[in-house]
């Protein structure tokens, strides 16, 4: 794999590039933006004012630059939230690349601590970051791990469908459907009808929302509460 690089838009907001398979980590017209539409808001906010639950278990797709968990984190400071936050990825990046990505300037640089923490912990030890926020990382595929029943939320945000079609298969969202608890949420920033109708295959509700800028729409998917 080509190391990921550092691109900018015309308002000089960053994201990493894949050259091998020409694709970004990110929307370019803003990283924190699109994961706080998407992924918090969408996902994780709204199954909280759905169920209120004291815990929350997460399971991520794609871990990525770590962005989705340091929210998810201040997300759960924010509302005295206990989060276990699960995520896989086969290839980590380094903190100091992620770091020119210059994410801090959202949450401010008391809290990068915490963002540190999330990006030096150990691969495939759970880790509390802090009181209310645990992490385990870990280095496989989804293609070839089973997740354990026992999730309320899913964050996919794989590599886009037309670059990794095999990480948006039916096989891949009925493991996700099995993964779930019942009313738990899956979400996602695709909203092609392939992706839409092999998660209503795989017996999920599916609902398409309004994207996050410069997208007009992702989709959000739910268990049935009664199997």
């Amino acid at each position: 794999m080509i190391s990921p690089q550092i691109i900018s838009n015309e308002q000089g907001l960053k994201t990493l590039y894949r050259a091998d398979i020409q694709e970004t980590y990110h929307s370019i017209h803003g990283a924190v933006a699109e994961s706080l539409h998407v992924f918090i808001a969408s996902g994780l906010l709204a199954y909280k004012q759905q169920f209120e639950p004291p815990k929350i278990n997460i399971l991520e797709i794609g871990f990525g630059t770590g962005l989705n968990a340091m929210l998810s984190l201040l997300f759960a400071q924010e509302h005295q939230l206990n989060i276990n936050y699960h995520s896989y990825e086969t290839l980590p990046l380094s903190y100091s690349l992620i770091q020119d990505l210059q994410y801090q300037a959202h949450w401010g640089q008391e809290q990068e601590h915490w963002f540190v923490q999330i990006h030096q912990s150990p691969w495939e030890e759970n880790m509390l970051i802090n009181a209310n926020f645990s992490l385990l990382k870990l280095q496989q595929s989804i293609l070839l791990a089973e997740p354990k029943p026992g999730y309320e939320i899913i964050f996919f945000d794989a590599f886009a469908p037309d670059k990794q079609p095999e990480l948006w298969s039916l096989q891949v969202f009925k493991k996700m459907y099995k993964a779930l608890n019942p009313g738990g949420i899956l979400v996602t920033y695709a909203a092609k009808g392939d992706v839409r109708r092999s998660l209503l295959e795989a017996g999920f509700k599916v609902e398409k929302l309004a994207g996050p800028p410069h997208k007009r729409h992702m989709l959000r998917a739910q268990k049935p509460l009664i199997q």
